[in-house]
């Protein structure tokens, strides 16, 4: 078997799928177990007992994912439980964790120093590393000093038209007459289509459209959340992030359905609906983050000083549709109909194979993605 040096400063993984063995006849050796540990840079083949065999193997330049890089800079990696009071602390090299069913997410809460990203020219915050890799930022402005309306790239209605009197105006998408129907779209989604083409189509190639962005419409018909039902006319209607915000006070980062799951055409994930992969900040990501229902929390970071949309349906009630909000005190909220204007700021995801050049994540010296 001949043997190419690899270079001794880089980290190589093996492409088994393109790696094989052949007899001295040429024939391929079938069942073949090939392994290589890429520390100890041992490489293992079995079974390799015939005279005149030959491999040709396949190496890869190991590229550190944007997580490794960025997990590496928060030693201290807690869990929480209770998520009925806010959180406020400031923390510097802190992240939270949470398994779900695809994975492990790692979100920040309170007030950290350290969760400043710069791209595509604006500032963003991190809310989380997803599951597969890929990090959730929420805008944050044109500046490391942007508070306020400077945090948002605008205010609108949730819903077109100032229509707020049947349940399907608190989709993203919606449809009449149908609980997860995805046939229109909302104002909203207008507003974050028209900033995305203006801004950042050019940076298409870094975005990842599978993560999605979840618009729980699961429905109740009562407040405890025990009747299924509703979601349609003007049926009074309770949805999951009322469930779990207001009543149970546990959040999630699943997404129940994957009508509701807002990702890219061709995604593996969600209903495919999206041309754009751009959304909101989710309830549930809020409580995460700090906030409680009808609580106010000036001490985190999602706190602008103003009000703004997030993605989560709240209820519908005595003709009215609602959309949870946080507001200009930074409580989760649900005060606001579909109809009226509030700020927006866009969410987005970037791949697992970004990387990040410079920075520390601090305001003044934010990671830069490549």
């Amino acid at each position: 078997m001949e043997a190419t040096e690899l270079d001794s400063s880089k980290t190589y993984t093996l492409d088994t799928t393109q790696s094989t063995c052949t007899y001295k006849d040429g024939t391929e050796i079938p069942d073949l177990n090939i392994s290589y540990d890429s520390e100890t840079r041992r490489l293992s083949i079995n079974p390799f007992t015939t005279k005149g065999t030959k491999c040709t193997l396949y190496f890869d330049e190991y590229v550190e994912s944007v997580r490794d890089t960025l997990l590496a800079n928060y030693p201290t990696q807690l869990t929480r439980s209770d998520f009925s009071t806010t959180v406020t602390n400031i923390t510097t090299g802190t992240i939270y964790y949470k398994d779900t069913s695809k994975g492990k997410t790692y979100y920040f809460a309170g007030n950290p120093t350290d969760n400043w990203i710069r791209w595509a020219g604006f500032y963003w915050r991190i809310i989380r590393i997803n599951e597969d890799g890929s990090l959730r930022l929420i805008y944050q402005g044109t500046s490391n000093t942007a508070t306020g309306r400077n945090t948002q790239i605008g205010i609108s209605d949730f819903s077109r038209d100032n229509l707020y009197n049947n349940n399907m105006y608190v989709g993203y998408i919606y449809q009449s007459g149908q609980v997860h129907g995805l046939t229109t779209d909302s104002l909203i989604k207008d507003t974050l289509d028209t900033w995305y083409t203006n801004n950042l189509s050019k940076y298409s190639d870094d975005l990842d459209g599978n993560a999605g962005f979840c618009g729980d419409r699961t429905s109740y018909t009562n407040e405890s959340g025990t009747s299924s039902g509703g979601g349609t006319g003007t049926t009074t209607t309770y949805y999951g992030a009322s469930i779990r915000l207001n009543t149970n006070k546990v959040p999630t980062f699943e997404c129940e359905n994957d009508s509701d799951l807002y990702t890219t055409s061709g995604s593996e994930d969600g209903n495919g609906a999206l041309i754009y992969p751009i959304g909101l900040i989710t309830a549930d990501e809020v409580a995460y983050a700090g906030g409680v229902y009808v609580t106010s929390n000036t001490s985190y970071y999602l706190y602008t000083g103003m009000a703004y949309w997030t993605l989560s349906p709240r209820y519908f009630n005595s003709g009215n549709a609602y959309v949870f909000i946080v507001d200009s005190y930074g409580v989760l909220l649900h005060w606001s109909v579909v109809g009226t204007s509030l700020g927006v700021r866009p969410v987005i995801n970037l791949k697992s194979n970004v990387t990040i050049s410079s920075g520390d994540g601090t305001a003044s010296n934010p990671y830069i993605v490549n």
